[in-house]
């Protein structure tokens, strides 16, 4: 939701701030004077300061802030700051005075529009006893064009000040708006539950069915209806919403209960019927915010760590995610395919691996189903990417164990070269190269995709990554390629290569041009390492072996690894499948991250510097304790001397 955050659901103590827009003299003070004090003010200034209605005043007993506006083109930048900073936005036209009703249509709702304020809006008819008797106008046949115009408009009402009809009202549909909105679980023209809003409900509906019959029984429609709305249902209620369900819906309503058809049919009821609230209230108390995702509090805190050290998912939660596999792999076929990966998330907002960067990531077999390494890959990537995201979507398939024990943070990079292993069971891997060295090719292979028959330039980073087995152990690998046009701008960053825990050098083994740019962007890479203290293991990767190597590639490429101190290139044709243990060399060499860490003539230069300054400062400690034993040493000679005077 735009705005202050301040509502409910997005902050720790919700209130709502409700802004008052409008046509000059359409009745904006009056309406919020009048809204405060219960009382017609027979003098209004011009524009009100901030006005808290009484926390009682509303069932929700939320505090309401109103703010008033001036419509003058001289406080046109504070009327835009307010709308800004809105929950929800009430706009006034007056009743006798049809032009301020054009200018909703023509000006104010498009401007909501052109700012993106996106919140609720309430359209509000003042001054209604001023309008002729003698021309009765019908409020829906007025607003019902414009609410098919501006979906955003939540609800219509008309009132009187001066005559105090309808005037509480106003501000309790702005405030129920903000609290209890339309817009996240209801399809106004579809007249339908919202994807998102099912999704949630569903996995409600799972976690209340304790034994897993696919029904809710009397004892457990009981235990939610105290878990959400503290009172017990009585019997004769528990029958009647029965009734009322399978008069409607045949199968909503079976043997052993309420089925999830049943569930939803109920909430679509009560928001068709406008008791929005106790669908919201279903939702809240089972940790869902405006956006109908697991508020904040639901989540682990935001973890704290240095940027070379990731985070990955602990055996608790691969375990977790190995049974959910094979609970969802209906056909026994060890593969997950679309429509069971689409069943499995059907509790989660959405499917997260539908969109960049873990859409086909991970390896995939012919029919397009994910095998449990390629599944666990997934989990992976997003984990090391973005782990509270992950952990998210862990509890909305079922995840049931504390939160924070779903992920553990590695161990620092630094230290990991150190101690001279690591204990990391994903490891991160830079890609970089040229223009048509064979990047993408690597990835592709990586996991299973057909060599492509012609190039295609990649644009952003592309991610691939599966489970690599060192005779028994297995280790995820995550590839990140990257364009070459995206090199200077990743290291203009000093921790670019924080977490990153190898790089390889991908070059066009037939072209010399390749080669030397290949070879410039390790220097630059290297060096960049050097400096920010993020050194890491590096390999040459010598690709398109299956053609004609240019006269000194070989020597050129074996110098410059010797010069460098790391290993000779790995001569690979993804054409031909031959990868010289490409991937396994990579692992292991990630593992050893104080090996294969190329030094550059800048950073030899600057160790011997190093060297140098800690000689000196070692013979200067030197010089100064002998110094001091010297001292020492005349000093029991001295006293020596005068003892035996």
């Amino acid at each position: 939701m735009a705005g202050g955050g301040s509502a409910a659901g997005k902050g720790d103590a919700p209130s709502v701030r409700i802004v008052v827009a409008g046509d000059a003299k359409t009745g904006k003070s009056s309406l919020i004077l009048t809204a405060a004090t219960d009382t017609y003010p027979p003098n209004v200034p011009p524009v009100l300061p901030p006005t808290r209605l009484p926390d009682d005043i509303y069932p929700d007993k939320v505090p309401v802030t109103i703010i008033d506006t001036s419509s003058s083109p001289e406080n046109r930048g504070k009327l835009v700051e307010e709308l800004k900073k809105a929950d929800a936005v009430v706009l006034t036209y007056a009743c006798d005075k049809p032009a301020t009703l054009d200018r909703l249509s023509t000006f104010w709702l498009p401007e909501l529009r052109r700012l993106e304020v996106r919140v609720p809006v309430v359209v509000v008819g003042c001054m209604l006893d001023k309008r002729d008797e003698q021309y009765p106008v019908s409020l829906e046949q007025v607003m019902s064009p414009i609410m098919q115009q501006f979906r955003e408009i939540e609800t219509c009402i008309e009132c009187s000040a001066f005559r105090h009809i309808q005037i509480p009202e106003v501000f309790y549909y702005a405030q129920k708006a903000v609290l209890h909105p339309t817009a996240p679980l209801f399809d106004q023209e579809a007249q339908t539950l919202k994807p998102r809003c099912v999704r949630a409900l569903k996995r409600i509906f799972i976690l209340c069915d304790l034994d897993r019959d696919g029904a809710l029984s009397d004892a457990e429609l009981n235990d939610f209806q105290v878990k959400c709305f503290n009172a017990p249902l009585q019997p004769s209620e528990i029958v009647g919403v029965k009734r009322v369900v399978q008069e409607k819906l045949q199968e909503g309503v079976n043997e052993q209960g309420l089925t999830l058809t049943g569930f939803l049919f109920l909430h679509a009821l009560f928001i068709e019927k406008g008791r929005l609230e106790t669908t919201w209230t279903v939702l809240r108390k089972f940790g869902y915010n405006n956006e109908i995702r697991l508020s904040e509090d639901q989540l682990p805190p935001p973890i704290k760590r240095h940027p070379d050290q990731s985070v990955e998912l602990t055996n608790d939660a691969l375990d977790f995610l190995r049974r959910i596999f094979f609970t969802f792999d209906i056909d026994g076929d060890g593969a997950l395919r679309s429509n069971e990966l689409d069943d499995l998330f059907s509790t989660a907002p959405e499917n997260p691996w539908s969109d960049a960067p873990y859409k086909d990531a991970a390896e995939k077999d012919a029919l397009g189903g994910l095998s449990v390494d390629g599944f666990l890959s997934e989990w992976a990537l997003m984990t090391l990417l973005d782990p509270i995201y992950s952990v998210e979507n862990l509890i909305y398939i079922g995840y049931a164990g504390d939160p924070s024990s779903a992920i553990r943070v590695t161990r620092r990079r630094r230290l990991d070269r150190k101690k001279q292993q690591s204990d990391r069971n994903v490891y991160q891997c830079f890609v970089f190269g040229p223009k048509e060295a064979g990047k993408s090719a690597i990835l592709n292979s990586f996991i299973g995709r057909p060599f492509p028959e012609e190039y295609q330039s990649t644009t952003g980073d592309q991610y691939a990554v599966n489970v690599v087995d060192l005779g028994g152990a297995k280790k995820s690998l995550v590839l990140r390629e990257i364009p070459e046009d995206e090199v200077k701008k990743l290291l203009s960053s000093k921790d670019a290569l924080a977490d990153c825990d190898i790089a390889i050098f991908v070059h066009d083994s037939s072209h010399e041009a390749s080669w030397k740019r290949a070879a410039d962007l390790l220097v630059d890479v290297a060096s960049h390492g050097e400096a920010t203290g993020y050194e890491m293991p590096c390999l040459i990767v010598a690709a398109k072996d299956d053609l004609e190597p240019y006269l000194t590639e070989i020597q050129d490429s074996t110098r410059v690894s010797q010069d460098l101190g790391i290993e000779a290139p790995i001569p690979i044709s993804t054409k031909l499948g031959d990868f010289s243990n490409l991937f396994r060399r990579i692992v292991n060499a990630a593992e050893h991250p104080h090996l294969s860490i190329p030094e550059t003539e800048a950073g030899r230069s600057r160790k011997q510097y190093h060297r140098l300054v800690n000689r000196s400062l070692m013979f200067v400690s030197v010089g100064a304790a002998v110094a001091v034993v010297g001292l020492a040493a005349y000093r029991v000679y001295a006293a020596r001397k005068n003892a035996s005077s």
